[in-house]
């Protein structure tokens, strides 16, 4: 008969328990940081980022369990023609400031572009180097075909520039879309070399070697990325650049040989 008084006086108890003290039932505990990310994350990125940004993209659905980020590469400059013509996209991250200018001076990102890595080139040949590049001015010997990047696309740039401060006028045997089209040259056998990013030579480090070469001071490429004007998720589009941002992303970055900027 003492079970009842003994019932009540327990059930009284428990509330004033603080809520926070309270033993959570299973599937109520605290949500996980970053929960109120959803969807899909859709990320334009410059080609030399494909590795990197793969990985990182890897990282950011274990975070955020649920939500799906999906990628573009290609040269910045055809990414940056389709963001401005309407093209859909959450994120855009470029190989240049140049190339992000073209995008934020239209007007369709959210403000200024962040600063999230630097690339340096090498002269990519392929492996066991037969044609012996070990100087930009190789480059010019008869019977050396070289590959290089549009000028318009920010590896392209960057090789002007260094051949300019190299004095090095080079015609090269064919212009490509992008720096992985370029490398794709010297993995083929079609050309004996080609200006890449130290990145991209180190992602194929079975099929080509990187030759080093002072000039490359003179053109290093600053890494922007910016959340668009227009993205359909820009609270994931926001979480992933503060993802590329972090710690955890600098170090994803370092180990494909980007340099902080």
């Amino acid at each position: 008969m003492r079970a009842r008084p003994l019932l009540a006086t327990l059930a009284a108890l428990a509330l004033l328990v603080p809520a926070g003290c309270r033993a959570a039932a299973p599937g109520t505990g605290p949500r996980p940081a970053g929960s109120g990310v959803t969807g899909t994350v859709t990320v334009l990125a410059a080609a030399s980022l494909t590795e990197s940004f793969t990985r990182l993209g890897r990282d950011f659905e274990t975070a955020h369990p649920g939500v799906r980020v999906t990628f573009n590469f290609a040269g910045s400059s055809a990414l940056a023609t389709q963001i401005n013509q309407g093209a859909p996209a959450d994120v855009f991250a470029a190989a240049n400031p140049a190339t992000m200018r073209t995008v934020t001076d239209a007007g369709n990102a959210t403000g200024p572009a962040a600063t999230f890595a630097r690339n340096q080139l090498v002269i990519a040949v392929p492996e066991g180097n037969p044609a012996r590049v070990t100087a930009l001015a190789d480059l010019t010997r008869p019977g050396v075909k070289v590959a290089l990047c549009a000028e318009q696309v920010p590896c392209g740039a960057a090789a002007q520039a260094a051949l300019g401060a190299a004095g090095v006028a080079l015609t090269p045997v064919t212009w490509e879309r992008d720096v992985r089209a370029a490398l794709s040259k010297v993995k083929l056998g079609e050309v004996d070399a080609a200006l890449v990013y130290r990145t991209d030579a180190a992602a194929a480090t079975a099929d080509v070697d990187a030759v080093e070469f002072p000039e490359s001071a003179r053109a290093v490429n600053d890494y922007p990325i910016t959340v668009l004007r227009d993205a359909g998720n820009p609270t994931g589009a926001q979480a992933f650049v503060a993802h590329v941002l972090s710690d955890a992303g600098r170090r994803v970055l370092s180990d494909a040989g980007f340099q902080a900027p």
